[in-house]
């Protein structure tokens, strides 16, 4: 592990109040009871990463796609049918 990267999970862990160990502990006792890296790292699909972009660039530019929650669900509905 680099220095880099040390400090700033001592920042991290010092800014939330956690000592830097127990993620540690935490990842390794994990590791151990699953016998499996407890991470699920992937990466997005095409659409799934599509849909990400679309969320974030709606909450830069507080922009909504539906008026109300009913507008949301009748598009769904749609959808489904479809």
């Amino acid at each position: 592990m680099g220095d880099e990267l040390r400090g700033q999970a001592k920042q991290a862990s010092t800014s939330s109040g956690v000592p830097r160990s127990d993620p540690q502990r935490l990842l390794l006792s994990a590791t151990v009871a699953d016998q499996a890296c407890p991470l699920n790292l992937k990466v997005p699909n095409a659409q799934t990463l599509a849909a990400m972009h679309e969320s974030r660039a709606m909450l830069a530019s507080q922009h909504t796609r539906f008026a109300s929650a009913d507008q949301l669900f009748a598009d769904l509905e749609k959808g489904r049918s479809e």
